[in-house]
């Protein structure tokens, strides 16, 4: 079922705005906004951001992957702003930098600060300035030629259009949408929490294979190690050290990068990602005779590992080489783990991906702004070695798990897709009248798009 649309419409005489109900009106935004200059004596007060996730809140010190963000030494004179008022970043107001805060703060400079002008409510603007098409709007008078330098200047903003229902309709469309996005909201973390559910089984997975081995009914020893616990009679147990090599990358000055294609690619930590190599951005190095560097070659088979922040939100930085990958030359920061004899490729991928190889260069890293981790602290990793036949059948088995966890994990993700699809439909729908939500049915979060805004 579809909500309704209104009786009657009519031409906003704004392309970007197109037609709105007969009774909302159309306003600039500095009739609905008036800029905020009061500014901060102290810089006491608490510091604020814009994310396009979670709106106004509290800046940490810590970001994602272990970033940290850079700060003034004084916060003396940032702009002050208080619940309920709009602040945009001038640089992202075109990609959702842009919010209302629920606190009394302060921002930096670089943000702009809106008071909502009497008439108006704080709640339905927050939907309607972050809606896909306002943000289009946005885009569209943005100073600039390249995305990441598009700014929306205080003036600019503030001589735009916008379109406003009576504030009693402002309220009714606000709590339809906190309900019906909550709705959504809720589908999504359910999506979000068997996304994280298959990822715990895929590590458990890993652990028990690598360190029990697929025969439930081996023989089993004391392997002498904590985290290990018993293992296979028949497996040896040792330090990495003894069955790979490793080789930190080399240092190649970033002044003599190239874009040559017809030079050899450079291995560098941004390309390591969880599982694979990614090759978005590339950079290149001219080889000449006796310049040194075969040893930083790198050969299909090789295991490598990102140095430098190695465990992120989605799991350790290893990957295997692949031919499609070479030529290509190992850069610093990232380590070449070349298996011996002994031990497969894959297999030793698998140990590197295990939370028990996070728990043993965790320690040394907690509290580190970027966490690093070294070829001793690898080689020094005391690991299970099966015979390779058995090796060789524990990674078929892992990938064969892996490919139906994965097709899982993309149903889950491809579900997420369309829901947050819908809701920003749903969204754009209500705040620009193309819907009567005034009645207050809720079966909207099940259709498509195209139906809501039918």
């Amino acid at each position: 079922m579809t909500l309704p649309r209104y009786a009657e419409y009519k031409d906003s005489g704004v392309r970007w705005l197109g037609d709105l109900p007969a009774h909302w009106s159309i306003k600039r935004y500095k009739e609905v906004f008036v800029e905020r200059e009061e500014r901060s004596e102290t810089g006491a007060e608490i510091l604020l951001s814009v994310s396009a996730y979670t709106g106004v809140s509290p800046r940490s010190e810590i970001v994602d992957e272990g970033d940290h963000l850079s700060r003034a030494d004084s916060l003396e004179g940032y702009k002050v702003c208080y619940p309920n008022d709009l602040v945009m970043n001038i640089m992202l107001a075109w990609n959702r930098g842009l919010g209302f805060s629920q606190h009394h703060g302060i921002v930096s400079p670089a943000y702009s600060v809106f008071e909502v002008r009497s008439g108006n409510y704080p709640r339905f603007l927050d939907y309607m300035v972050r809606s896909d098409r306002t943000i289009l709007y946005y885009k569209a008078f943005s100073s600039g030629v390249i995305d990441s330098r598009l700014r929306l200047y205080p003036d600019t903003f503030g001589s735009l259009y916008c379109i406003l229902p009576p504030p009693d309709e402002q309220i009714a469309i606000a709590t339809f949408l906190d309900r019906e996005t909550a709705k959504i909201d809720t589908l999504i973390a359910e999506q979000d929490k068997l996304i994280a559910l298959l990822a715990e089984k895929r590590q458990a997975a890993i652990f028990h294979v690598i360190t029990k081995g697929l025969n439930r009914n081996a023989l089993m020893k004391d392997s002498g190690v904590a985290w290990l616990g018993e293992v296979p009679e028949h497996w040896k147990v040792g330090k990495a050290g003894f069955y790979i090599s490793v080789l930190p990358g080399y240092a190649f000055s970033s002044t003599r990068f190239s874009l040559d294609e017809s030079n050899v690619k450079l291995l560098r930590g941004i390309n390591v990602g969880v599982g694979e190599l990614k090759w978005d951005e590339v950079v290149y190095w001219a080889r000449t005779e006796a310049d040194g560097l075969d040893a930083f070659e790198l050969d299909a088979g090789d295991v490598v590992i990102g140095m430098d922040r190695p465990l992120i939100s989605t799991g350790m930085r290893v990957a295997i080489v692949k031919k499609q990958d070479l030529p290509c030359l190992l850069l610093q920061r990232v380590a070449k783990i070349r298996p011996g004899e002994l031990v497969e490729g894959r297999f030793m991928m698998r140990l590197l991906s295990s939370r028990a190889f996070e728990a043993h260069f965790a320690p040394e890293t907690t509290g580190v702004s970027v966490p690093h981790i070294s070829g001793e602290q690898i080689a020094s990793f005391v690991i299970p070695v099966p015979p390779l036949d058995e090796q060789k059948r524990i990674c078929d088995f892992l990938a064969a798990e892996f490919a139906k966890l994965d097709a899982l994990t993309r149903e889950s993700e491809r579900a997420i897709t369309l829901f947050a699809e819908r809701r920003a439909a749903l969204i754009s729908a209500a705040v620009t009248g193309q819907i009567d939500v005034r009645g207050g049915r809720s079966q909207t979060i099940l259709e498509s798009p195209e139906a809501i805004a039918a």
